[in-house]
């Protein structure tokens, strides 16, 4: 169902005017990126839907703003790995297998804080890739 979104909103042009919109906070959205794609995996469960729903909207939001789009997806899918601890899926089979079954939220509040401390520094760490302070980082 999400790829098929993703087809509906890509060939609508949903997810330009959407990048076109997040443009809007500049170069900032180096630091927002990471999060787009946190939040796209915590609630799809899959970090290649994800990047099927919010890729076009990173490219957009890069060429927009005169940053690298290669980073800005490549951010996409770093924040999606870090809320892959956290989606419905993971967290119902990482229960069941250590014998947790219907324990999911206690599993839920454990990874919280460590999925968005992981999140604040990636989110830092592109935003200064973006820059000249850590840009030799990337080619």
């Amino acid at each position: 169902m999400v790829l098929a979104l993703a087809w509906v909103m890509n060939l609508s042009g949903q997810t330009v005017t959407l990048g076109t919109a997040l443009a809007q906070t500049g170069t900032a959205f180096a630091f927002f990126s990471p999060i787009v794609g946190w939040l796209g995996v915590a609630v799809t469960g899959s970090d290649t839907s994800a990047n099927s729903l919010f890729g076009v909207l990173q490219v957009t939001a890069a060429h927009q703003t005169g940053l690298d789009p290669v980073l800005l997806a490549a951010a996409n899918s770093t924040g999606g790995v870090l809320g892959k601890m956290l989606s419905p899926q993971n967290l119902a089979v990482a229960a069941a297998a250590i014998g947790m079954a219907g324990s999911e939220s206690i599993l839920f509040r454990k990874v919280l804080g460590w999925s968005l401390g992981l999140l604040a520094a990636f989110a830092v760490i592109i935003y200064l890739q973006s820059t000249p302070v850590l840009g030799w980082m990337t080619v």
